[in-house]
């Protein structure tokens, strides 16, 4: 009945099968040994005969080999010329960022503006008109006005002769979808009125007796 040794280090294993190996041991018998003292979930076959292989080529060293690890693309430096470009312009595309980067990937760009600053695209919410306070404060004066006019009764309906109104367009507003943004998740949706930039133009009379 063997001891089980619990938690072994890897190169104590490795040393080991080096040992067995220069005795001429064959992989499956080193295998089993292992599992006897180590456990049967030490080490799994395959890489018991991995081991025997490379040690009878010659390696000597136990220990893992030191990786090359390629430095990461993605530094605090690149983080932040891209977060500069975004607040420069939000209705940037990948593409158009890559020819700012033109040495930086596009997947690693997309990497740095989705998982490292956190934004996401955004369709500005459409709301009928966007008033300004001086439109405010003209509606509540225009509202004042009717307001007056009502309580004059049908004496001021008497009084209209005619009245009548066009309004014509001159230009097609933004889409909704050329209003896309990039925007952090907390950030307040931005209204578009849905006649932003609508140039438009009254005719007709308006008589009052």
């Amino acid at each position: 009945m063997f001891t089980t040794i619990d938690q072994p280090a890897d190169c104590e294993i490795r040393s080991v099968i080096r040992f067995l190996t220069a005795k001429n041991v064959s992989a499956a018998e080193i295998h089993r040994q292992i599992s006897d003292v180590y456990g049967p979930n030490a080490m799994s076959s395959s890489k018991v005969r991995k081991w025997v292989r490379a040690f009878k080529d010659g390696r000597e060293n136990v220990h893992d080999e030191p990786r090359s690890s390629q430095p990461s693309v993605i530094t605090d430096d690149l983080v932040n010329a891209v977060d500069e470009k975004i607040r420069e312009d939000r209705r940037f595309t990948i593409s158009t960022l890559a020819l700012e980067f033109p040495n930086v990937g596009r997947t690693t760009l997309h990497k740095v503006v989705s998982e490292k600053l956190k934004f996401i695209k955004l369709c500005a919410r459409w709301v009928p008109r966007l008033l300004t306070e001086e439109h405010k404060l003209e509606r509540m004066a225009c509202a004042l006005v009717f307001l007056d006019r009502y309580k004059e009764g049908d004496q001021f309906l008497e009084r209209i002769v005619i009245g009548d109104e066009t309004w014509v367009s001159h230009i097609t507003p933004e889409s909704k979808r050329q209003s896309m943004e990039w925007r952090h998740t907390n950030s307040p949706v931005r209204e578009k009125g849905q006649a932003d930039n609508l140039n438009t133009q009254g005719y007709g009379n308006r008589v009052l007796g």
